[in-house]
């Protein structure tokens, strides 16, 4: 016998863009989003769908962040084992999703726990909250690959142990992250934008909308125009210096009006967008500087990560060396 936990159960705490439209079947898209709950007795069980069979998820018994089971999601409803033989007590669980939104969506269905125990109430979530904006650098694509190995394995795609993840971590901030591999402000790899996408709830849809009014963040971190480094010339016309710098002003513009109070670092790096010699981070820093002057908004600042000469997508080192420096800096601007 077991005691089944809805999701819908106040004692769940959830984090991200999450569609409740069912309450007792809220839906997860995108990288980041995650579940916590206290719970009573030795074992758990969490029960997901996922669309495609192809997300993977990361669950923490005990805030030991450093050994995760981890999920590999089948394409059906299922129950999976995540604890056993605990300790017969007090327990926290915490479910994160590790894959981007082309993986497609997990429905949440539910706890189960051990016949006749229950959740308990978890301490309040942080006050502080942060939102990143980015590509694949920011969901982590192919972080935890060796570094002989190709980026395209998802179950090695992490976006616990990216930058974003991580800096939110040290400043004890929520976390929402907003990303996409091969995204960029003016050209991706698909016929998506940043523009296109960035106020979406289901990523997949069109014409799905996000209400911004839900979760306001502190801080705000944009780290685009990676991949427009690489697609630019495939532009016709070419965009110049005075087109890019508008397009980011533009787009630095739509968070402003969502977050008139938010504090928003702009960022690149730290693949070879930031290499010596390369004018994307000063596209960014003239940008940045316009709209502050134009403005009169002391709430924006640039922050450029450096370009060490690894080749590949970041692996969890680089996270690890970024966000210590991207701490330490919204720390300084943030008197956090």
């Amino acid at each position: 016998m077991f005691s089944y936990i809805a999701p819908s159960d106040s004692r769940i705490q959830y984090t991200g863009r999450i569609n409740f439209s069912n309450p007792n079947a809220p839906i997860f898209y995108w990288p980041g989003t995650y579940a916590k709950a206290k719970f009573q007795g030795t074992s758990l069980l969490i029960q997901l769908e996922d669309e495609k069979g192809e997300n993977f998820y990361n669950v923490f018994i005990d805030d030991s962040l450093t050994h995760p089971t981890i999920i590999d999601c089948d394409s059906n409803i299922k129950d999976y084992t995540v604890a056993e033989n605990l300790q017969d007590g007090e327990h926290t669980v915490w479910l994160f999703r590790r894959t981007e939104g082309f993986s497609g969506p997990t429905t949440f269905l539910g706890f189960v726990l051990d016949v006749d125990k229950k959740l308990l109430p978890l301490p309040p979530k942080p006050k502080r909250k942060i939102e990143f904006y980015g590509d694949s650098i920011t969901c982590g694509m192919g972080n935890e690959c060796e570094d002989d190995e190709e980026d395209d394995d998802n179950s090695k795609h992490n976006n616990f142990l990216a930058y974003g993840a991580i800096t939110a971590r040290n400043l004890n901030a929520e976390y929402h992250c907003i990303a996409r591999s091969g995204i960029g402000l003016m050209i991706s790899w698909f016929e998506l934008t940043m523009p296109d996408y960035y106020y979406r709830l289901d990523p997949s849809d069109v014409t799905s909308r996000w209400d911004f009014s839900r979760w306001i963040p502190d801080v705000v971190v944009l780290n685009l125009f990676q991949n427009d480094s690489w697609l630019i010339d495939r532009l016709d016309p070419r965009p110049g210096e005075t087109e890019i710098v508008a397009a980011y002003m533009e787009f630095l513009q739509t968070i402003r009006q969502h977050y008139p109070e938010a504090h928003i670092f702009c960022t690149l790096g730290s693949m070879d967008a930031t290499r010596a010699g390369s004018p994307w981070p000063g596209y960014i820093t003239s940008a940045a500087e316009k709209f502050r002057r134009e403005n009169n908004d002391e709430k924006i600042y640039t922050y450029f990560f450096e370009f060490d000469g690894w080749s590949k997508h970041p692996r969890v080192r680089h996270h690890r060396k970024n966000a210590d420096e991207l701490t330490a800096f919204i720390k300084e601007k943030m008197d956090w």
